[in-house]
């Protein structure tokens, strides 16, 4: 079996670390792994740098230059270029453990899913303020609804080639620069019927920024996240029914602030409340009009 992985970078020498880890892959049998780099930059100056990092790695190689600045450009590049019977993504700034697709790989066996995510845990660096840490906030895992996960994201995913090109599936344009492209795909895909499962054994790292270890940052990214919601709940919900939607999600974030202002002594679940708070006040935003932010 053919499985393609798909690496959208830009700018960003870390991705040498991240074929450096998808050459130290422990493979199933009978399975054969290539992976695809979009680039996303103006000019493929980046080329030779990824492609002697691919060799390092002893890894099969497909460079796609896919200008410019935009990520769901590089993400269809990777869709386009796939060949194999998955698709897997991992992000430019990611390291994966040496089980990483052979768990993935597993789980869709076992599932029979659409697509499978896996575990994102964030390395903070020794700047980091003690209470993010204490979090956790910038690690990722999907989250149920009724039992079902309906959204994913795309820096630890496998996909079912068949099933997103059944549905014709693409990463929409419009949010490559803003963010949420990986939320409003996935949601496109269990909207149409699609499933998602979980590998938990898929393990992949990733160094938080200093400039991402901030409450404003985690306050506008959450606020991002509820716009992308917000657009889907618009596409429901219609008149007096999305008037009755922003009254739930001004309501939960209220109830968000509340339990800051209880939590007051404690940094990290006050922040916890104020981060899922602006969750909501997204939606709400978004229900009311209010233009995206533009995160990236």
């Amino acid at each position: 079996m053919n499985v393609d992985v798909g690496v959208c970078t830009f700018r960003r020498p870390a991705v040498a670390d991240t074929l450096a880890s998808l050459g130290a892959q422990h493979l199933p049998p009978g399975v054969a792994m290539r992976v695809i780099v979009a680039d996303n930059d103006e000019t493929p100056e980046a080329e030779a740098y990824i492609r002697a990092a691919a060799q390092d790695a002893g890894v099969d190689l497909e460079y796609v230059h896919a200008p410019a600045r935009n990520i769901s450009l590089a993400r269809n590049a990777c869709l386009d270029a796939g060949r194999g019977a998955f698709l897997a993504f991992i992000d430019d700034d990611e390291t994966a453990t040496p089980g990483w697709l052979a768990a993935l790989l597993a789980e869709a066996d076992r599932g029979g899913w659409d697509a499978v995510l896996g575990p994102v845990k964030a390395v903070y660096g020794p700047d980091a303020p003690d209470w993010i840490a204490d979090g956790d906030f910038h690690s990722t895992a999907p989250v149920e609804v009724g039992g079902r996960i309906l959204k994913g994201y795309a820096g630890n995913v496998l996909v079912r080639r068949e099933s997103v090109e059944a549905r014709g599936l693409r990463f929409d344009l419009a949010r490559g620069r803003q963010g949420g492209e990986d939320d409003d795909f996935f949601y496109r895909l269990t909207d149409s019927g699609g499933t998602i499962g979980f590998a938990a054994d898929a393990l992949a790292y990733e160094p938080v920024p200093a400039g991402r270890a901030s409450l404003k940052w985690l306050l506008k990214r959450s606020f991002r996240t509820g716009q992308t919601h917000g657009a889907r709940l618009e596409s429901r919900y219609h008149g007096p029914a999305r008037i009755a939607q922003i009254g739930v999600a001004g309501a939960k974030s209220g109830v968000c602030l509340a339990g800051a202002a209880a939590s007051a002594l404690s940094p990290a679940r006050r922040s916890k409340w104020l981060v899922r708070g602006s969750m909501h006040a997204g939606v709400v935003a978004r229900l009311a009009g209010v233009k995206e932010l533009q995160l990236y």
